[in-house]
């Protein structure tokens, strides 16, 4: 083929509009510029990409060992093995008080493959979603990917859907919006939804025939007095309306294993079930077994990270609010701080792209600009680093940011 061709012209319009992921990005500019630094005795400090900095727990590793071992290595299920949509029952029943079928559950390749299958299941092209901001970054691009529309809700003073214009939007575009997406504890703000939220934000879709895709992935990392509520828990009208997704990554640092799933309503899982058949034949055996332990087995490794995690927020928190010109929401689940940094937005920062380009540059720390979130007024901080990391971390940034005013 002629070398000057212009490939775009062959590719599909949905991969054009794609853009690429921002976290990934940024880690592969990171892991560039640490390779130099390295060489002068020196190291980025990375709070970009949301990764537990624990090991899988020692029981989980030793199951996937055990599969391997007695060959549990071949072909399964599109939708997972029978044992795990078992652990996974057991789990939804414990921990939510949700009682569901192995006709209600899909495993997938991660959380993130399940809600591409989701978006392919119900959007065609010119479908509205709901998506409030600020929202995590792959959520418009695989609506994008599937040729729907994200709508994006604005947020209170909470970082918290904003009512009035959920409303407004869907007075708008009434019956164009197939799903909204609620995520909680969220990503990248760490806010988490109480009962009245849920319920509010339950009876809007009710009324107006809006099934919902509650991503609860870092339901087990809840600080203080907050609790998790799966909104799907709310009464039956709400549960067969919802898409419960959930997966064993952040909760059991396996975001390698990729494991991720869903709970819904049998007749979408049907639908669900053809899409997982025709594009990945079945998630990874060993690591279906290895989550059937992760759900089944000790549970101390969590709480265990969830005080950690939580040692931390408090710790960096603190240092976010001490420093001129940032101002930060403490958050109440997850792993994310999500201060707002646009105080120093002057002269050559115009923008959380330039803040967070130049804190790389200048002072060695890597965060993730806002506005790939949907708010440029933002950074997004990853606090699932070591306390010594955290602490280095923040005392870059703090001199960073007085050499900005």
């Amino acid at each position: 083929m002629n070398e000057k061709i212009k490939f775009e012209k062959y590719l599909s319009e949905r991969v054009l509009k794609l853009e690429e992921s921002p976290t990934f990005a940024l880690e592969k500019k990171v892991d560039a510029l640490d390779s130099q630094l390295k060489e002068k005795g020196s190291y980025v400090v990375r709070f970009g990409i949301g990764q537990p900095d624990f090991n899988t727990p020692a029981n989980i590793k030793d199951a996937a060992k055990q599969a391997i071992d007695e060959n549990k290595t071949k072909y399964t299920a599109s939708t997972g093995i029978k044992e795990l949509k078992e652990a996974i029952l057991d789990k939804f029943l414990r921990d939510n008080g949700l009682e569901y079928t192995t006709s209600n559950i899909v495993a997938g390749n991660g959380g993130k493959q399940v809600l591409d299958a989701i978006m392919r299941t119900f959007v065609n092209q010119g479908d509205a979603v709901l998506v409030p901001r600020p929202y995590w970054v792959s959520y418009t691009q695989q609506i994008v990917l599937s040729e729907g529309i994200p709508l994006e809700i604005d947020f209170n003073e909470n970082l918290k859907i904003d009512m009035a214009h959920l409303r407004s939007l869907i007075k708008e575009h009434g019956r164009k919006i197939k799903l909204l997406i609620l995520n909680s504890p969220g990503n990248p703000t760490g806010a988490v939804y109480n009962i009245e939220e849920l319920r509010e934000v339950a009876q809007v879709c009710l009324e107006n025939d809006i099934f919902i895709i509650s991503d609860e992935v870092y339901e087990k990392f809840i600080f203080g007095n907050s609790r998790h509520i799966s909104i799907a828990s709310l009464g039956k009208d709400i549960k067969d309306i919802t898409l419960t997704v959930n997966a064993v990554s952040k909760t059991y640092a396996m975001t390698g294993w990729r494991i991720g799933y869903v709970a819904a309503h049998a007749d979408i899982i049907a639908q669900m079930t053809k899409i997982q058949d025709q594009s990945m034949s079945n998630p990874c055996t060993p690591a279906q077994w290895a989550a059937v332990e992760a759900l089944n087995g000790n549970q101390d490794s969590v709480e265990k990270m969830r005080l950690e995690y939580e040692k931390r927020r408090d710790y960096i928190y603190k240092r976010l609010n001490s420093i001129k010109g940032i101002k930060c929401s403490l958050p109440e689940g997850a792993f994310y701080v999500f201060p707002d940094v646009s105080g120093f937005y002057k002269g050559n920062v115009k923008n959380s792209f330039d803040f967070s380009s130049e804190l790389l540059e200048k002072a060695y720390v890597a965060v993730v600009p806002g506005g790939a979130f949907g708010d440029d007024r933002f950074v997004r901080i990853s606090y699932a680093a070591s306390m010594d990391k955290i602490i280095e971390g923040m005392n870059r940034i703090e001199k960073f940011c007085k050499s900005l005013i």
